[in-house]
This record gives C-alpha cells, structure tokens and sequence, in this order.
C-alpha cells in the first residue's frame, strides 16, 4: 500500500505547517528565477517544497514515502504497518526474499 497522491499532498501541508520560516520563504520567491527555468511562481514555488520535503527524509535517514506515511498515519503503530506493507511490496516486486530485503535495508525479517 504505497502513499497515495492524496497522502503525499497532506503530507506536504503537514510539512509545510510545522514549519512557518519555509512557508515565508517559499512565499516570498523571486518570480524570475521561476521565469527563468520556464516555470510559473506556482510551479516554482511546488518544486521547492518537493526538494525541502525530499531533504527532510533524507536528513532523517527516510526515504519521502516514509515520512509520508509517518506525517499522516493516525499513530504510530499505524506508520509502522504501512511502512512494513510498502517494504513487502518493494521486495516483493524486486523480487527478493523478505530476509534478504529487511537485512538491506535494517529491517527486523520478523516484522
């Protein structure tokens, strides 16, 4: 059960929420350097917040999709069993042995 767009988009809001300063600084762009890439101040502004968002997860050793489910599940046990079913899925299509995949990527195979 990957993130839905809906979820990423909520998460998003939820991001950008617990942060005031990066809502002012996304607010307050320069519209030429948009302009100059070819892009509308929307567009502009929207691939700044991907790239903030993208170096959060990073920054907490997520991947986006984690801290996706982990900024809109209703708890925490709901973000560890969404988080689990991504995983099994990735595996699962990559075609490797659960073990094998949860050694990879720190995962305990019993989960």
């Amino acid at each position: 059960m990957a993130a839905t767009e809906q979820q990423y988009e909520r998460a998003l809001e939820i991001f950008l929420d617990e942060r005031p300063e990066l809502r002012i600084e996304l607010d307050h762009l320069n519209p030429l350097l948009a302009q100059a890439k070819g892009e509308t101040a929307a567009q502009y502004r929207a691939e700044r917040l991907h790239e903030a968002f993208e170096a959060e997860a990073e920054r907490l050793g997520l991947f986006a999709w984690e801290l996706t489910l982990q900024l809109t599940a209703a708890s925490p046990q709901e973000y560890q069993a969404q988080r689990l079913e991504v995983h099994r899925e990735v595996a699962e299509m990559a075609g490797m042995e659960w073990a094998e995949y949860c050694e990879l990527h720190g995962l305990k195979p019993r989960d």
